[in-house]
């Protein structure tokens, strides 16, 4: 499993659980779960995931970036709950 540290609003530290990565319309995204959440183990359905965008920065450093667009965002969880679908099969 593979974890990243966010800072939230009031500078924070949050850690986030990568639980997928994917492409859509040749960008890439992840999709972060707070590692603070509890899921109830009989149960593999999670309330809350957020995702992110990742692009490079001017130094060529990967960086994490919302998305405002609306359409953007319902493009990425159709092909997320695409994904989940894919492996729960």
């Amino acid at each position: 499993m593979d974890f990243i540290v966010l800072y939230d609003e009031g500078g924070n530290e949050v850690e986030f659980e990568i639980i997928a990565s994917l492409e859509v319309n040749d960008m890439e995204y992840a999709i972060l779960l707070p590692n603070d959440i509890d899921i109830e183990p009989e149960s593999e359905e999670v309330d809350e995931v957020y995702i992110l965008r990742m692009e490079l920065d001017e130094n060529g450093e990967d960086v994490l970036v919302g998305i405002e667009d609306e359409n953007e965002l319902n493009d990425v969880i159709a092909a997320y709950e695409e994904l989940i679908k894919d492996e729960s099969n």
